[in-house]
């Protein structure tokens, strides 16, 4: 066990050292993170002998959860939504389109059978959301005529389609769907079912959070983790899609309002990095290379014509009727990335599918090499090419978590009778250069104010300026307040503070306050001060 724990450790701090390294090199983090698990596994250097499919098919699939939640709960959907419809047809029949044409391609030209030759194009069908997320933000690369978008959402909601196809032509191997009746109320089921629950369970989860505050950022953090498991479960007992059913749970409560969302932002964000380092790991480690060479002509011919052919000429039929440009769905068509959930879909198909004749798992990894290596690789480089990089814009603004580096800090001011703002309006008031007044809430209503506005008693005003970032001679500190202390019930301008110092907050029973000179000091206040080294 102790062995166990400190691999993984090791493990985890390899692939940190991997990302900082393929960011130099060029090469997606994500290759060598698989590369990692080869070199581990039973024909590398440490020969850990680990074949479970079984076991990798539900860590994965746990950790595709996760990543497919976080995939919807990061989309920013005012963003997405002038791409939505083009990205949903991709998602969806453009992911049917691409598995057809790929089963075609092995059924006439390789020669396998076409039961297994549709399940190898159902596997391989959708474009892997971890991949694209991590070269996209990794390089920061910017799309034209919002292309990233489109890319995050259709990479980002393809997942559940492909799985669908994937559990179809399983059944159908098996000899247990074997009618259209029985396939279409399999297909409406996965559909209505996960929307419903997906729906539901999302509505529902921000109403508990808004009319029953949690106590703390940590149980809320866990009352998510919760309803994550719930959006994937509840809907598969009843024949419906989990992938779906939790996408759609994270894009509505990612694009509402939740009172800890930063701090669920940070966590999943930690989380589902680690799991894409752990599920690649694991993949590269379930993998054996001696086992992929006698399939590696076959694989390469699958993956050439899915890069080339098949996956462009979907592009191209599903998106020339919305007017986009060749470049643009040349690009489109080259960032369809294979990655993790080809390879847990063919996990699936190996454990639940009956007398395959042909090794699934090991021909979609080594397509899933390829495509990583080239086309992630290279997907910047083509993009500048075909002058597709949108030097202007962020691509991080597709995620619900970006933060403009313009680094506007917020200012909140409640204004009183007695202060001279009071009764003036916004044009007369002497404010500091580079601050402005924002909006004005006032009987809990907003206003967008101008410069007539005029400021009224109990106004609370909404101030940007630049923040301050040079902190290197600036130290904090916090000194809590206890019955036998010397400023207990002193006013601040009484105490005898050194000249480098200032009190800048008062934290008071679960309050802050920002103090001045008659504030008075109170038993169990924590002041928080600030010192200035003089510089000489």
């Amino acid at each position: 066990m102790n062995m166990v724990i400190l691999l993984s450790g090791f493990i985890v701090l390899l692939c940190i050292v991997c990302t900082k390294f393929s960011n130099k090199i060029g090469i997606p983090s994500l290759f060598l993170f698989i590369a990692l698990g080869l070199l581990f596994g039973s024909d590398g250097i440490l020969k850990i002998d680990f074949d479970n499919y079984l076991f990798a098919e539900n860590v994965c699939s746990i950790a595709l959860i996760f990543i497919m939640f976080y995939g919807g709960f990061g989309t920013r959907w005012k963003t997405a939504k002038p791409v939505a419809v083009k990205s949903m047809i991709l998602s969806t029949i453009g992911v049917v389109a691409t598995a057809f044409c790929v089963g075609l391609f092995c059924y006439y030209v390789l020669k396998i059978s076409f039961l297994e030759s549709l399940l190898i194009g159902s596997v391989i069908s959708c474009t892997d959301a971890t991949s694209v997320f991590s070269i996209l933000r990794s390089k920061n690369l910017s799309l034209k005529y919002r292309t990233d978008a489109l890319l995050e959402v259709e990479s980002g909601s393809n997942d559940p389609c492909a799985y669908m196809m994937t559990m179809i032509i399983v059944s159908i191997i098996n000899g247990e769907n074997s009618s259209v009746g029985d396939i279409v109320l399999m297909v409406i089921a996965q559909f209505v079912f996960a929307i419903i629950f997906g729906v539901g369970i999302a509505l529902l989860s921000l109403w508990i959070l808004k009319k029953f505050p949690l106590i703390s950022n940590e149980f809320c953090t866990l009352f998510i983790f919760g309803i994550i498991l719930i959006s994937y479960a509840l809907p598969v007992v009843f024949g419906g899609n989990g992938y779906l059913s939790t996408y759609i749970t994270g894009i509505i409560m990612g694009n509402n309002y939740i009172k800890q969302k930063k701090n669920l932002v940070q966590f999943y964000d930690s989380l589902t990095t680690i799991m894409q380092m752990y599920i690649f790991f694991l993949l590269g480690l379930l993998a054996y290379p001696s086992k992929m060479l006698p399939i590696i002509p076959k694989a390469l011919i699958i993956v050439l014509f899915l890069t080339f052919i098949a996956r462009p000429l979907v592009i191209t039929l599903f998106l020339k009727p919305f007017g986009c440009s060749f470049k643009q769905i040349g690009v489109v068509s080259w960032a369809g990335l294979r990655g993790a959930s080809s390879i847990v879909f063919s996990i699936t198909a190996t454990v639940n599918a009956t007398n395959l004749e042909n090794d699934i798992f090991h021909i979609v990894f080594f397509i899933v090499l390829i495509s990583i290596s080239m086309q992630g690789s290279l997907l910047p480089l083509i993009s500048k090419k075909l002058n597709m990089i949108d030097e202007t814009s962020d691509v991080r603004k597709t995620f619900t978590d970006y933060q403009q580096e313009n680094d506007i800090q917020f200012i909140r001011v409640k204004v009183h009778e007695n202060q001279k703002w009071c009764n003036k309006m916004l044009r007369d008031l002497d404010i500091p250069p580079q601050t402005l007044i924002v909006t004005v809430e006032r009987g809990g209503k907003t206003i967008i104010p101008n410069g007539t506005t005029t400021i009224e008693a109990n106004d609370v005003l909404i101030l940007t300026a630049p923040p301050f970032k040079d902190t290197k001679n600036m130290e904090m500190s916090e000194i809590e307040i206890s019955h036998d202390h010397d400023w207990i019930d002193k006013p601040i301008k009484e105490l005898n503070l050194p000249t480098d110092t200032l009190i800048v907050m008062i934290k008071r029973h679960g309050l802050t306050i920002v103090p001045n000179g008659d504030t008075i000091v109170q038993l169990n206040d924590v002041l928080v001060l600030e010192t200035i080294e003089v510089l000489v």
